[in-house]
């Protein structure tokens, strides 16, 4: 079995902040997932919904809770993964660490397994519970259940902000915390890794300032951000379509939402720092 998928994020709560979200149902249930069952001194720990992977009934098993550490095991594609969170203060900031076996990257690009979209999936949870700490609107979920791959924000800047953010190298590279390089015109490549380690990017297919813009990811579809601004913020909607509804690219897709949710703090919290710490 390969090494567990670790993920570390920096969440803007005390440690025990961090451990009442984690484990408490009502606060679950507004971060996490749709359904709940939590009590973890019955021994009890798992959550289910549209939004949740595999989500049609509770599969997960408590393994260990303490102070500092929660570990399940989780059914997925007829395994039986482990995932463990741990956190840990760091200044007026918690460390939470999460693990997670039975994650294959083959997964991601060939979709054989659900188990693929656990990298990206983790991502979004670590960011939705900072967002919930902080008190600040949470991004919209994947939906595991449905075809339709669509969401919307409002972000407090500018058309003209957030477009240079999506199209300058430099911004995106910082604010998706991967690097990338952009020819910022129609045609032009979108290199995740950068020219010189993506031989097939992505095209930019439309491209208009402050209103729009299309990448063209292959067999995943395309992505098309659109802009309208109002009263000094922005309606930011992201549409992936083109793509074979029978195997949504759910992995992918979930990748751009975190990123949406870090864009979205990029332009509004104060001294921002991303959440995933490297």
């Amino acid at each position: 079995m390969n090494e567990p998928m670790i993920l570390r994020a920096r969440i803007p709560a005390t440690a025990d902040q961090v451990r009442r979200a984690l484990t408490d149902p009502d606060a679950l249930r507004v971060w996490l997932a749709e359904h709940v069952d939590v009590d973890l001194e019955a021994g009890r720990f798992a959550f289910w919904g549209r939004t949740t992977p595999e989500g049609d009934a509770p599969h997960q098993r408590l393994l260990h809770a303490d102070e500092r550490t929660l570990r399940f095991a989780w059914l997925l594609d007829g395994e039986e993964t482990t995932s463990e969170l741990t956190w840990e203060a760091d200044g007026d900031h918690t460390v939470v660490t999460l693990s997670q076996t039975h994650f294959d990257f083959q997964d991601v690009i060939t979709g054989k397994s659900i188990r693929g979209v656990l990298q990206t999936y983790w991502c979004l949870v670590l960011a939705n519970l900072a967002e919930y700490l902080e008190g600040r609107p949470l991004t919209e979920k994947t939906d595991f259940t449905s075809a339709e791959l669509r969401t919307s924000v409002e972000i407090a800047a500018s058309p003209e902000r957030i477009f240079e953010s999506l199209t300058s190298s430099e911004a995106v590279t910082k604010w998706f915390g991967y690097p990338i390089e952009i020819e910022p015109h129609v045609g032009g490549r979108f290199a995740m890794g950068g020219f010189d380690n993506d031989p097939d990017p992505a095209k930019i297919l439309e491209l208009e300032p402050a209103r729009k813009l299309s990448i063209g990811w292959g067999e995943n579809g395309v992505g098309t951000w659109e802009l309208e601004g109002s009263g000094g913020k922005t309606r930011l909607t992201l549409v992936q379509s083109g793509f074979d509804e029978s195997r949504p690219p759910y992995a992918a897709w979930g990748g751009i939402v975190a990123g949406l949710a870090e864009l979205r703090r990029y332009h509004e919290v104060p001294n921002w720092q991303p959440i995933l710490a490297a």
